[in-house]
């Protein structure tokens, strides 16, 4: 996660609170997910952006994850193509391992 999205992300859980927020995330793959995901829930690991040492602690969902939430026509034009290319299995295992390990 980019130094310009994590300020985005701050900024947002300090505006609305961090019990008012969750992050959506749409990477193509598991371990840059992963990656973001222990970013806003625990800090940035790479000690190197604005999340250092903050942890939000923010539900965080690959939009994989959140399918039955979107409408059925939406999920299709825009985001169904992406099921055909990418390991779906891994990028959900991925974010449930991220979740047990840092909630």
């Amino acid at each position: 996660m980019d130094m310009a999205n994590q300020t985005r992300i701050k900024e947002v859980a300090e505006k609305f609170g961090t019990d008012k927020v969750a992050v959506i995330l749409g990477g193509a793959e598991a371990e840059s997910a992963g990656l973001t995901a222990e970013t806003v829930i625990n800090g940035d690991p790479t000690y190197a952006g604005p999340l250092t040492n903050i942890a939000l602690k923010l539900p965080v969902f690959h939009i994989f994850e959140i399918k039955n939430l979107i409408d059925p026509e939406v999920y299709d034009a825009q985001i169904s193509m992406m099921e055909m290319v990418l390991d779906i299995d891994a990028i959900k295992d991925e974010m449930e391992s991220i979740r047990q390990q840092f909630c």
